[in-house]
């Protein structure tokens, strides 16, 4: 028995060798087969797909780009330039389609050693996010495990997370070096694939640029160019008008101008002229053709040059625009030096040729204490002729009378009126400033020269179909009147937008019909309730001194193409030609009316612009003053609009000068001081111009 389980023991010891090399055999046979199949298959992408392959690894592609060129020029009338571009050295860098943020770091930290870069518009997240980055160990620690579970599909929750641990400790611990390296890198990334972005233009020295051109082998994406900065040659003249250029597509018109073709980085007129003629200005961008390989730009080639932006001509006189600038400094300085009120720091002075629209000067000055100075100067203030707007007073009485025509309310020459105290039942008596309790009959053109505010009261009246009675209440339809008179001092350029090319033009103040009375109505009539900006009162005079036309003023008056080398001035592009916006609905007999009035104003014993009489250029026109209430203290505005030569107009003046005296003060007559002064330096320069001319004529003919 003993023997017969020895035996079998045995036998099954037996089959169990011999199924162990079965075993292995088959794992073994597995295993050549899954190598063989291995092989075969690297045979196959090698032999079968590996030039496919190779080609895919060197295969580049080509991204076309459009590169932005120097902006157009801006000349004045005369063709001096105003506005140029100053070529300057600059560093930029293409970012790849493909970013890679450990290369374009490494790229930042490799040309940080060769620029000086400024730090300046580093923020507080910059420096947080700049940290993580190269500090990817600490920055892993600031999040425990639970969180990372609990945010595990959030990575934008996690990274705030860490944003939020950083401590002050750890942000202090950036030195100068690693600042400078962020300052860099966060221009490299701060703008789209394959878009230039200026790395540095500002103060690049040649040994920095001469660096970084000898190494850009070393610096992919990184490239050395020319780039540009505005310069204005005239400093401050006529600056608040001319606009300024962004640096880079502002944030809150950013989508308006990408879809127009801009880039983020573009500069573009932010005010103004550059503003308004940014289409002309921006020109024909240089077309670039970047090719890439594996999503980094090898070389770049110039598919299409661009063209500088095309050139604007102004209307204005540069050398005109100076003296009157000059002028209204001067008298300013004057007048508060004998007592003028503290309020008074600003003037005006727009100057418009009366048959084009051109304006030839448009000046405003305002004086005030600059903290970084530390003392009061002048500003330019420019923009305040059409932008800011004020009562003005008597210097509106040439519409009041036209609308008293226009109207019905009067006949030229046919109504004599009463000038005497208005008695209003409950308000104060209205007067005119030189009849304060007498009776005297005037007629409409000695109610102009003399600047009867009695006068235009009674032509408000009767527009309202009022009726007037002494010391009771005035009867008048106000909103008749309101709506009648603003109708007809609309068709001059009073309370609507001129039409200038500019934007930001303010229509004025027009004070409220609900809350007015009737004596507000007769305050409207002497300009002393709406209130107009310069400019209008330009376009005002301008539309009584040609003969009734509402001519729409304009700064640019020709569009130039660039110009080459040999050229100053490019071929013309596009003239900017005067446009009637209306013609006031009167009679020429009736204007006619009023421009004698005006005469007389000037040139009259009883003229209130007397101080007029003896200028050579024969001027016509009309004094305002306005009482007014500035920053809680009664004050007098004064105005005045002129043109000449009275027979045949070659410019039309309006002048304002806001809180001019105190209430109850010294008056003053800055107004017509700046006229009389802004006139005599316009026909000056013209003297002087025909003289020249004259004299260039005369040698040409002795040759």
């Amino acid at each position: 028995m003993r023997e017969k389980g020895l035996e079998k023991l045995n036998n099954t010891k037996e089959k169990k060798k011999n199924h162990v090399p079965f075993r292995m055999n088959m794992l073994f046979f597995i295993v050549f087969l899954l190598f063989s199949l291995l092989i075969l298959r690297l045979g196959v992408i090698q032999i079968v797909y590996g030039e496919d392959a190779k080609r895919e690894v060197e295969r580049t592609e080509d991204v076309t780009v459009n590169k932005s060129v120097p902006r157009g020029k801006i000349y004045d009338r005369k063709h001096r330039l105003i506005v140029d571009n100053d070529p300057k050295k600059a560093i930029t860098y293409t970012i790849p389609n493909q970013f890679d943020q450990e290369k374009t770091l490494e790229t930042a930290q490799a040309l940080a050693k060769l620029i000086n870069k400024d730090t300046e518009k580093i923020t507080e997240r910059d420096k947080i996010d700049y940290w993580l980055m190269t500090h990817p160990d600490e920055a892993a620690k600031k999040v425990t495990k639970a969180e990372l579970e609990k945010y595990k599909d959030k990575n934008d929750e996690i990274y705030k997370l860490q944003r939020d641990r950083v401590t002050k400790e750890e942000l202090a611990s950036l030195t100068q070096d690693d600042l400078e390296v962020l300052a860099i890198y966060r221009e490299f990334t701060g703008g789209y694939a394959l878009t230039q972005q200026i790395v540095k233009n500002e103060d690049v020295t040649t040994e920095e640029y001469a660096q970084v051109s000898e190494r850009l082998s070393e610096l992919p994406g990184v490239d050395t160019t020319t780039d540009w900065e505005r310069k204005y040659t005239y400093g401050e003249t006529l600056r608040s008008i001319l606009g300024g250029v962004s640096n880079g597509l502002p944030s809150e018109k950013q989508d308006y101008y990408m879809s127009r073709g801009y880039s983020r980085n573009d500069r573009v007129g932010k005010s103004y002229i550059e503003l308004q003629y940014e289409d002309v200005l921006r020109g024909q961008k240089e077309k670039i053709k970047n090719i890439t390989r594996s999503g980094a730009v090898i070389e770049t080639k110039v598919l299409h040059e661009g063209q500088r932006g095309k050139d604007l001509i102004l209307t204005i006189d540069m050398e005109l625009q100076e003296a009157v600038d000059q002028i209204i400094e001067e008298e300013l300085r004057k007048t508060k030096m004998r007592g003028g009120t503290g309020l008074l720091d600003r003037a005006f002075v727009t100057l418009m040729d009366p048959y084009t629209g051109e304006i030839l000067a448009m000046s405003g000055k305002q004086y005030a204490y600059d903290e970084d100075e530390g003392r009061y100067k002048f500003s330019d203030f420019a923009a305040g002729n059409f932008t800011t707007s004020y009562v003005v007073g008597s210097s509106v009485k040439g519409a009041s009378v036209l609308t008293g025509y226009m109207s019905g309310a009067i006949a030229p020459g046919r109504n004599v009126l009463l000038d005497e105290p208005i008695v209003i039942k409950g308000s104060k008596p209205k007067s005119s400033h030189f009849n304060r309790g007498g009776y005297i009959y005037l007629n409409d053109h000695t109610a102009l020269v003399r600047s009867s505010n009695v006068y235009m009261y009674k032509i408000a009246i009767a527009v309202g179909d009022g009726q007037y009675r002494r010391g009771q209440s005035l009867i008048i339809d106000k909103e008749k009147a309101f709506r009648e008179m603003r109708m007809y001092f609309s068709q001059f350029g009073l309370g609507i937008r001129t039409g200038i090319d500019l934007p930001g033009e303010q229509i004025g103040f027009r004070g409220s019909v609900e809350l007015a009375d009737g004596g507000n109505v007769l305050d409207f009539a002497i300009g002393q309730y709406d209130s107009y900006t310069p400019l209008q009162l330009a376009q005002y005079v301008s539309t009584i001194a040609n003969g009734g036309y509402r001519m729409q003023p304009h700064v640019v008056k020709e569009i130039r193409d660039p110009s080459n080398e040999k050229e100053e001035i490019g071929p013309l592009a596009q003239e900017i030609k005067p446009k009637v916006l209306n013609r006031i609905n009167a009679q020429d007999s009736w204007i006619q009316r009023v421009q004698g009035g005006f005469w007389g104003v000037f040139h009259e014993a009883n003229g209130t612009g007397r101080a007029f009489a003896s200028e050579p250029y024969r001027p016509a026109g009309k004094t305002g003053t306005a009482e007014t209430v500035d920053r809680g203290t009664g004050v007098w505005n004064l105005s005045l609009v002129a043109y000449a030569p009275y027979e045949n107009p070659e410019v039309a003046m309006a002048v304002i000068v806001p809180s001019a005296y105190v209430k109850g003060g010294t008056p003053n007559s800055i107004n017509s001081e700046i006229g009389k002064r802004v006139l005599k330096a316009y026909f000056d320069l013209k003297n002087k111009k025909d003289d020249a001319a004259s004299e260039e004529t005369n040698e040409d003919q002795g040759e």
